[in-house]
């Protein structure tokens, strides 16, 4: 009798478009393991990933504003949740695999910094070999949780993370849906952050974005996905060009009103010497860090060690270490 993973797998072939990507078909794991009876490769990845301490982690890491006071704001794990729902509705809608689709946007920002891209370029000027939060999620994936020995994940899910954003396309037609996920998410979500931090207001939006992308969140996210949905086909995953001309000026105008504001971007002039001094002290002192990074310096290099520990940091983790390290503490009676 087959399994309950094998019986999943069938109907994967026979449901799914000839253009996703079949768990039974995966390129497999960097080390062999015993298939599961019950859950499919990417459902055994999706899982692990929610289980990593990377994941939990996300939710004290700043995804724009840095540490705000109100409940309300996204954080680096409601950015994960709303892009893994975007790309699931985009990868069902055209029938491709909901589950390799959901593994890769969950893990997509596993390796982002405290600080958000604050800490990412902090790091990327400290670290000799650069630095991306994208290269580090697989970093994190493959070598970092589980005490060193990674989470064992499917080529085609590391693939996806690794190539969420910049340069090269993911190899799947599922990576390529989180990749425009991302994208459609964050634009959206921040623009409504910046709305109630009082940083802009729904009306700033030129008005030629908003009659042709709509006037609200929702509305927008739902035209944008639904030009993804409508126009892609088995070789491509993409916007139809009116829609991504429009979706670029949204995306300009984000830009220059929020990401380039004073105001939102306050506290971010701190993050560069906060995490200087957290790097240049770890440098000389790799013993004080926990042992598994003693670990990473011993078999790799202490700068290696040092940056992995501090992008490994929720913002408030990091604030502490540094007051704990450099800050002088009050005599007490």
């Amino acid at each position: 009798m087959d399994t309950i993973r094998e019986q999943i797998e069938a109907l994967e072939s026979s449901t799914l478009s000839p253009f996703a990507a079949k768990s039974s078909e995966t390129s497999g794991r960097a080390q062999w393991e015993e298939k599961c009876e019950l859950r499919t490769d990417y459902q055994r990845d999706r899982d692990r990933i929610i289980h990593s301490k990377a994941f939990r982690r996300l939710k004290h890491k700043t995804q724009v504003f840095i540490s705000p006071e109100s409940d309300h704001y996204r954080t680096r794990l409601t950015h994960t949740l709303e892009v893994s729902q975007v790309a699931r509705t985009i990868a069902r809608a055209l029938r491709l695999n909901e589950d390799l689709t959901e593994a890769i946007a969950l893990g997509h920002d596993l390796g982002h910094t405290p600080f958000g891209h604050a800490g990412e370029r902090a790091l990327n000027d400290l670290n000799n070999a650069g630095f991306t939060h994208y290269e580090q999620s697989v970093r994190v994936c493959e070598k970092l949780e589980k005490n060193g020995k990674g989470l064992n994940l499917t080529s085609e899910v590391l693939d996806g993370i690794l190539h969420h954003t910049k340069d090269e396309w993911p190899l799947t037609n599922e990576g390529k849906i989180v990749r425009l996920s991302d994208r459609i998410a964050y634009i959206n979500h921040d623009i409504d952050d910046a709305v109630r931090a009082d940083i802009i207001s729904e009306s700033d939006i030129p008005k030629e974005i908003t009659d042709f992308l709509g006037d609200k969140k929702s509305v927008r996210i739902d035209k944008l996905v639904k030009s993804v949905v409508v126009n892609s086909n088995g070789y491509n995953i993409e916007m139809d060009k009116e829609t991504e001309k429009y979706y670029d000026m949204l995306h300009e105008f984000l830009f220059e009103k929020v990401y380039r504001n004073n105001k939102a971007k306050a506290e971010e002039s701190k993050v560069f010497g906060l995490i200087e001094g957290l790097f240049r002290y770890y440098t000389y002192n790799i013993n004080k860090m926990p042992e598994e990074y003693v670990s990473i310096a011993k078999r790799e290099s202490g700068e290696r060690a040092v940056t992995d520990y501090i992008a490994s940091m929720t913002d408030h983790f990091a604030v502490t270490t540094y007051n704990n390290i450099f800050v002088p503490k009050f005599w007490t009676f």
